[in-house]
């Protein structure tokens, strides 16, 4: 407890760290604000209590703001959406693949293009929420309410968008995900409440269990994003004129999970499509009503085509964002190889094939937490409290987590190094020369 005190002292001496501190805590507050505004026209008292089914799921990852009918009621999705179509027009387009590869200025017109991309993209999906919500909580229903709520919805988005941005500038960083996460942990306390609640009727011992195996599944999603594979590198030994270097050997870091949680956020944007065309389809129609069934998070079918589709994605979002080429090439004008394994083409069919082994229990081990909450709620869990048994919140939650307090430890490096040039070391350096002298 002691060093968690001094731990949190060092963070706000830092006034650099102490300011992005605080604003991002400003900024997280005026975006949970906005998550609480219904939009114009709507009566809150005749709104559905929460969604459900992939809507659900939505909702857990908005914070609540979709079921809220909020003017935030979209929230950052439409700007992932957009990031996602980017990502991919990168691997088939020669012109964003030239861009890719013109460093930060080619990252500044493609993320241009991401927000331009946003806006038709919030634009459809606000009309699409507005058929999601009651009809009676609609006071004055019409073409007039359609267009004046989807564009107040599409100018959320773009102002969640933009608080993302300032926090990645003048906070601590990772803007647009912790928005997500912020939502996600938003839903977190009367998740919990409500599972005690529950369980509290029968017996806080199964409570106790529930909450044991939920620290354990933390525990594993926090090895899976942070195990590497590391190959080992040789570096040769240089000599100019009179200096001579040494070989050194270092190591290329491997992650066992390169994809991050993409894989599940590709998967899930597919997942939600059935679902959504069987509500649109004719609801008297038996196969509108099978499909509806089957691609319902809880069900096997919605289970076993999800965690397929994990793996697929999990391989090809680990092609397009490491590539052995590349690493090879920049080992060989490095002076650098892999021991055993010639420069050139077999250092970069050696690198394709560990990282192609590893990829397949990253890939297993992300589909099985992705299906973790489905278990859970089988295994007699709540539903709001099973989504965060695993799925996209957890991992979300964890790796925003985890960076959060990379960033953190790097400012107060930087401040541990930034003192030793000020006292210590130098000072007792000059005292030497003096005496000396």
């Amino acid at each position: 407890m002691k060093k968690l005190i001094e731990s949190i002292k060092n963070v706000f001496a830092i006034e650099d760290l102490r300011t992005r501190i605080l604003n991002t805590l400003f900024f997280i507050a005026i975006y949970r604000l906005g998550s609480f505004v219904v939009l114009p026209g709507i009566d809150p008292t005749r709104l559905k209590t929460g969604a459900s089914g992939v809507l659900g799921i939505l909702d857990t990852l908005l914070g609540g703001a979709f079921s809220h009918a909020s003017i935030f009621a979209l929230g950052i999705m439409p700007y992932i959406s957009a990031s996602i179509v980017l990502q991919l027009l990168t691997i088939a387009v020669p012109y964003f693949q030239k861009l890719q590869k013109e460093g930060e200025s080619g990252r500044n017109k493609i993320s241009q293009y991401t927000r331009i991309l946003t806006i038709p993209i919030v634009a459809a999906q606000s009309v699409g929420f507005i058929a999601t919500i009651n009809a009676e909580a609609i006071m004055n229903p019409g073409v007039f309410f359609t267009v004046s709520t989807a564009l107040i919805v599409t100018a959320g988005t773009l102002f969640c968008m933009w608080l993302g941005e300032k926090i990645t500038d003048k906070g601590i960083g990772n803007g647009i995900s912790m928005l997500i996460m912020i939502g996600i942990v938003s839903r977190l306390p009367g998740a919990l409440i409500g599972e005690a609640t529950a369980r509290s009727m029968r017996g806080s011992l199964i409570f106790l269990i529930e909450m044991a195996v939920l620290f354990v599944v933390v525990m594993a999603v926090i090895i899976l994003t942070q195990a590497v594979r590391q190959i080992p590198v040789q570096y040769a030994k240089q000599v100019g004129g009179a200096a001579s270097l040494s070989s050194q050997r270092q190591y290329i870091p491997m992650k066992v999970n390169a994809a991050g949680v993409m894989p599940i956020i590709f998967a899930q944007s597919l997942m939600f499509v059935p679902a959504i065309a069987a509500s649109a389809w004719n609801k008297d129609s038996e196969a509108a009503t099978m499909i509806g069934t089957w691609f319902q998070p809880n069900h096997a079918v919605y289970n076993v085509v999800f965690g397929l589709l994990i793996v697929v994605f999990t391989y090809f979002y680990t092609a397009i964002s490491v590539n052995p080429n590349q690493i090879a090439d920049d080992l060989k004008r490095s002076g650098g190889f892999i021991p055993g394994v010639k420069p050139g083409r077999d250092t970069s069919e050696f690198i394709d094939e560990v990282l192609t082994r590893i990829t397949l229990p990253g890939a297993v081990a992300l589909a099985i937490i992705a299906i973790l909450p489905a278990i859970a709620t089988v295994a007699g869990v709540t539903g709001p409290f099973a989504q965060f048994y695993g799925g996209t919140s957890l991992i979300i939650m964890v790796g925003v987590v985890l960076d959060t307090m990379n960033q953190v430890k790097s400012y107060l490096l930087m401040r541990q190094y930034d003192s030793m040039m000020k006292t210590g070391k130098t000072r007792g350096r000059s005292q030497n020369i003096s005496m000396a002298s």
